[in-house]
Parts: structure tokens; sequence; C-alpha cells
């Protein structure tokens, strides 16, 4: 399933989102991500045509299972690819800049090794 890295943004900014208030509307997506109002209604609407997401009677968005797991998948690279690089001394503004652009480009076996060795260095840590 391959989209575009902005369609992932938005479904990543609305996972968040709906975890910190328990709702998403178009408001906070735009405000979460420095774009305008604009912007957002038109990617709404691409992300509902492709079936990513939908929308209550009150106008809230709601991610479908096909856009939760899109957006769960990427959440999961930015913390990973966050913790990794802050680990290494990246500063952790830089660190969640960096992982942002990273997220989209690896391919699954490769962020897959580096998850793997993220958790072996935790694991490290919690022995020492």
């Amino acid at each position: 399933m391959k989209i575009m890295k902005s369609a992932e943004d938005y479904l990543e900014s609305m996972l968040i989102l709906k975890e910190k208030h328990g709702y998403i509307r178009s408001v906070d997506i735009a405000a979460e991500l420095g774009i305008t109002r604009p912007s957002v209604s038109y990617a709404i609407k691409r992300l509902a045509e492709n079936g990513y997401i939908t929308r209550d009677g009150t106008g809230w968005i709601i991610l479908t299972d096909k856009g939760r797991e899109i957006a769960e998948r990427i959440y999961e690279r930015h913390r990973v690819l966050t913790e990794l690089l802050c680990r290494l001394g990246v500063d952790e503004k830089h660190a969640r800049e960096d992982a942002c652009r990273i997220e989209h480009d690896l391919s699954m076996e490769t962020f897959e090794k580096i998850r793997l060795y993220a958790e072996k260095l935790r694991e490290k840590e919690i022995h020492e």
C-alpha cells in the first residue's frame, strides 16, 4: 500500500490528536501541522475519497481501519527513530524533525532491523 508522504503525515497527526484529545478536528490538524485550514480541508476530502477517514454527524474526523493502520505504522517509526537518534546524541528537537523525514522512506526490512536494535539498546540499559 503506497500513499504520499503528506497523507501519511496527516494520518499520523490525526492518530496523535485522537490519543491526545479523544477526537479529531480539522482546526487541530492545521495547528498540529502548522498549515492552513483550506489545505487541511483539501487533504481531508482526498483522504475520505480514498477510504482512510470518515466524518461523523458532528463533523469530527474518524480514522478508518485502513487509515489507522497506516497512522500507527508511521507513528511507530517516528517514535523508534526519534528514540534512537536521541540515544546517538542528537538533541530531541532535531531528532523528531529528522525522524519525520526518515520515517517515510525506510523499507520495512530496514525499519525492522532498526527497531530490533533499539529494543536491544533498551534491554541493555535496563540490565546495567
